[in-house]
């Protein structure tokens, strides 16, 4: 199968590589991300490209390792993205220098295997009164990130350093995930890292809602309910967004 394609992108990870906040009812679990707008560029430059999606929302760094590696070695990629931790810095605890040391594993794999690797740092919350207390521990993952690309000759997407996210516009209305601007903006980095000459179509900047005290307080109170309560629950009962979903595409196809 992957010997129809002399180009073979494979994109692993979570939420943020899924495409969640990006959505798209005809696509596989109703999203399309930046992955797969970097994707349909590549296509467009080069019909011999094809493109597999092993990311499901909510998969931390180990789980992410165990399940996409080997599958994704098996279909023989070109060129691999891999962003994972996410999900890890946001538990009460976590030992990220561990952590990192299978991560490094992995990319030391992937690279000995021929394959071309992108990977990324966290992005910099300092900014959010909720998620700002995980800054630290982003920091030092990038850290070790950039050593790990630096160590590897992997290229990197330095997430930490796009301010345009700064703009509560590249967000959805969860605040965890990249909106469809957001999603088109990433998708446009990438491929200024990749050194494509073609790039995504960026949605319209919306209009910046200005509001008063009451009504950011009233957000507030539907983004606890809606949002961030059920994600507690799901941590306190040991269950993840991305149980019973499968890999938007598993298999090397054009999109």
């Amino acid at each position: 199968m992957s010997a129809d394609f002399t180009t073979r992108f494979v994109a692993l990870g979570d939420s943020f590589t899924e495409g969640v906040g990006d959505p798209d009812a005809s696509r596989p679990n109703g999203v399309r991300g930046w992955a797969d707008r970097v994707a349909e560029q590549l296509q467009a430059a080069d019909p011999a490209t094809g493109y597999a999606n092993l990311a499901i929302r909510g998969r931390k760094i180990r789980a992410i390792l165990a399940e996409q590696i080997e599958p994704a070695l098996a279909l023989r990629p070109t060129l691999v993205t891999l962003y994972a931790g996410g999900n890890d810095i946001l538990r009460p605890k976590v030992d990220i220098d561990a952590l990192l040391e299978d991560y490094d594993a992995a990319v030391a794999r992937l690279v000995g295997a021929g394959v071309r690797v992108l990977l990324f740092t966290g992005f910099d919350a300092g900014s959010s009164k909720v998620f700002g207390a995980m800054r630290g521990r982003t920091a030092i993952y990038n850290e070790q990130v950039r050593w790990i690309a630096e160590r590897h000759g992997a290229a990197l997407v330095d997430y930490w350093r796009f301010h345009e996210f700064q703009d509560w516009r590249m967000w959805d209305t969860d605040r965890m995930h990249m909106s469809s601007l957001g999603h088109a903006t990433m998708a446009n980095r990438v491929l200024s890292v990749l050194e494509h000459e073609g790039l995504a179509d960026v949605p319209e900047m919306p209009e910046l809602p200005v509001l008063s005290r009451v009504e950011q307080l009233r957000a507030n109170a539907v983004w606890v309910r809606e949002f961030a309560g059920p994600w507690v629950m799901r941590r306190l009962t040991g269950r993840s967004s991305g149980d019973g979903l499968s890999p938007k595409y598993p298999i090397l196809t054009r999109l």
